[in-house]
């Protein structure tokens, strides 16, 4: 072997030590590439809106009475009451008969008025509102918790981090990636 040989082998494995021993010396003081997830828990907001909520409901009510004192019904009674009334008995008891069927007539007359007048019924449409509250939920955070090496800890990200967290110069890298 010639002498330029010889500082060419000895200076090539000097090399190769200094390189292996660096690659060495970093994959045995770096740390792990990764950390752990041990559990993610969302972290939710949840945030209520007022929100009025309208519906047209059906009204019934009384109608406007046009005789509010039944006249109608009261003379109309009243005759056909002293007409049958009429029919009954002969002289001064015709009179009386008359006079009394008059009478309950007037009054079965008012009545019957009565009960048509309660009886009729108008509908309207009636809009009512009424103020509800709308909730909402949003998730604003992930607590996780993970191992890095035989240490566990917690911390709050803005997104999943998946089953592992990267790790560089011994510090998580909490930033979503690019993908």
């Amino acid at each position: 072997m010639n002498k330029s040989m010889m500082t060419g082998v000895i200076a090539g494995a000097i090399a190769v030590t200094a390189i292996g021993g660096v690659a060495g010396y970093k994959a045995l003081n770096s740390g792990p590439e990764f950390a752990e997830v041990l559990a993610v828990k969302a972290v939710t907001e949840t945030t209520k809106t007022p929100k009025e909520v309208c519906e047209d409901v059906v009204v019934n009510e009384q109608a406007p009475v046009k005789d509010p004192n039944r006249i109608a019904g009261t003379a109309v009674g009243a005759v056909a009451g002293g007409l049958l009334g009429n029919q009954i008995g002969g002289g001064s008891g015709k009179t009386i008969a008359t006079v009394a069927g008059a009478a309950a007539g007037g009054y079965a007359g008012n009545q019957v008025q009565k009960n048509m007048q309660e009886k009729d019924v108008v509908s309207r449409t009636e809009r009512r509102c009424r103020t509800v509250q709308e909730s909402s939920s949003r998730t604003i955070g992930y607590d996780v918790r993970y191992r890095l090496g035989e240490e566990e800890g917690q911390v709050r990200m803005d997104h999943e981090p998946g089953p592992r967290i990267p790790v560089k110069g011994g510090k998580l890298q909490l930033e979503a990636s690019a993908s």
